[in-house]
């Protein structure tokens, strides 16, 4: 596409990895939101499953670009809304390839309150896609977890938004935010962006009006202490790699830093009496502390 997009014009973007069926899923609800979608970008970190096909047929003008380089979620979404920026985009939709709008009047909602509050950014509720009531990750507010959606609120949440599941961003936001930082590969790439969007002063938040439902992961966060402190602990070794190793670098990062000694005391004391794992302790720190040293070597 070389035309300029309308002004005004929305642009959402997925990043896609063999998942076929659930993205079919997910651009069918994308395409009958009552507010259009202007443009679609998809990146497909996947070259030999290719949905090209589900793309091409969802019934939105399309952007489909295929990376013969797996770019993970942070690199496919990077590329994806520099895509959206550079066809002239005023707004840009995010969407992850797993979870879709909970129905046709999300966009819509976001894109009003976006307006009436002057947002630079804002984010539906990430409910649980098989039970909407239950959120898809717990929230941490102080030292409490929220997982029930109607724990949140009535209205709108400000300051803490889900960015890579639904989240709206004005492009002049972006300007000052950026794009992920492809380094990290997945896992934090969101919370990075959270990070940036926090120290830049931007007003953002989350609608409690309208939802985005994704696959609870809420497992992968371990109760200690009757429930009061969770620590993450996935389920392999890939996404522990990535997971910590990340974790490693956000919490050398301005905004973040006070955090690293009470990760440090969360975690030791998950491994070692919860998981009573010495050796599991030792690998968290390692890939912390090369995190921190910015060793961004690929698992």
């Amino acid at each position: 596409m070389s035309s300029r997009l309308p002004k005004g014009a929305v642009c959402a973007v997925i990043v896609t990895h063999n998942r076929r069926e659930l993205l079919a899923t997910s651009l069918k609800v994308m395409a009958a939101q009552t507010k259009p979608i202007d443009h679609l970008v998809v990146v497909d970190n996947d070259p030999e499953h290719p949905a090209k096909d589900v793309v091409e047929t969802c019934g939105i003008p399309t952007t489909y670009l295929t990376s013969h380089r797996n770019l993970g979620g942070a690199g496919g979404f990077a590329l994806g809304m520099l895509t959206a920026l550079s066809l002239g985009a005023d707004w840009v939709w995010l969407a992850d390839d797993d979870g879709r709008p909970a129905d046709e009047n999300v966009l819509q909602i976001l894109f009003e309150e976006a307006k009436k509050r002057r947002l630079a950014a804002i984010s539906p509720v990430v409910a649980d896609i098989d039970d909407p009531n239950t959120l898809a990750f717990p929230l941490r507010r102080g030292l409490t977890w929220k997982r029930g959606a109607d724990e949140l609120g009535e209205d709108f949440l400000p300051g803490i938004a889900s960015l890579f599941n639904g989240a709206l961003f004005r492009a002049e936001a972006l300007d000052v935010v950026g794009v992920p930082d492809y380094r990290l590969f997945f896992r934090g790439d969101e919370v990075e962006i959270h990070r940036r969007l926090v120290r830049s002063g931007l007003p953002f938040g989350t609608s409690l009006r309208t939802q985005y439902l994704h696959p609870n992961g809420s497992a992968e966060f371990k109760p200690m202490l009757g429930g009061k402190f969770h620590a993450q602990d996935p389920e392999n070794e890939v996404k522990r790699y990535y997971t910590y190793r990340n974790r490693g670098y956000l919490l050398s990062q301005p905004g973040l830093r006070k955090l690293g000694l009470l990760e440090v005391a969360r975690f030791g004391l998950y491994f070692l009496t919860v998981r009573k794992d010495p050796k599991l302790f030792a690998q968290w720190l390692k890939l912390v502390l090369q995190g921190r040293h910015e060793r961004f070597y690929r698992k």
